[in-house]
């Protein structure tokens, strides 16, 4: 029996990262997760990660540490107010404060870096585009970018073993996510999508991306497993 192709997922926690890597298993990839304490808020979303790993048979996941010093200026990792209830028009009007900076080039780098390691040609992220997000390195032309640096700066590069970066969900909006996740048996349960959770990991209901997720899932047809403040 051949070997199976090995693929490097970024695994957050999330709605996004959890589809993405039920999308790798049903390509038929040996999978090698890593997640990432950045110094986040909260670390509610590296829990979730562990256990969308467990669900989905993943055996290994790696947490990698990044000093906490590095990322400023962010709601996500600084003492800086989350945007709450915003409208579609004040989510698509710029560049948004929950943006951590040079996050998706540096997560991306050290996945790289694990890929290259264990022999590992291709490298999974669930960025997306669409639905308002407003981060620079969410876009088509930065992963391009990215995935041609990674074949001039690596061994496996240099030698013609052409790295991928794979983002299947770049152009889906939420409600196709979770509809792609569905049909791929995702356990949306498990997952944590909140920026701004209460003490208990219960979803604030509130900020863009409880926002985003809730009409993701009104409009996929579904009910959002997760809780809610009722508040």
């Amino acid at each position: 029996m051949l070997d199976k192709k090995k693929a490097v997922v970024l695994v957050s926690g999330g709605l996004d990262s959890a589809t993405t890597l039920a999308i790798a298993k049903n390509e038929g990839f040996d999978i090698y997760a890593i997640s990432f304490d950045y110094g986040q808020r909260h670390h509610f979303e590296l829990e979730a990660a562990r256990r969308v790993c467990e669900s989905q048979g993943v055996s290994e996941l790696v947490v990698f540490k990044v000093d906490t010093s590095i990322f400023r200026g962010s709601a996500l990792t600084n003492d800086i107010p989350v945007p709450h209830n915003r409208d579609e028009s004040q989510m698509a009007d710029g560049i948004p404060v929950t943006y951590v900076p040079a996050r998706n080039t540096i997560f991306l780098s050290v996945g790289l870096g694990l890929a290259e390691s264990v022999g590992a040609n291709d490298l999974f992220i669930g960025v997306n585009a669409v639905d308002y997000s407003g981060y620079p390195d969410c876009r088509p032309e930065f992963i391009k970018a990215f995935e041609d640096m990674a074949n001039l700066a690596t061994k496996a590069g240099v030698e013609g073993q052409r790295l991928n970066v794979h983002t299947p969900l770049i152009l889906l909006t939420k409600a196709e996510i979770i509809q792609r996740g569905v049909a791929l048996g995702v356990d949306y349960g498990l997952t944590h999508s909140c920026y701004d959770p209460l003490p208990d990991g219960t979803s604030c209901g509130e900020c863009d991306s409880c926002q985003l997720r809730l009409r993701g899932f009104r409009e996929a047809g579904f009910a959002d497993p997760i809780r809610y403040n009722k508040s």
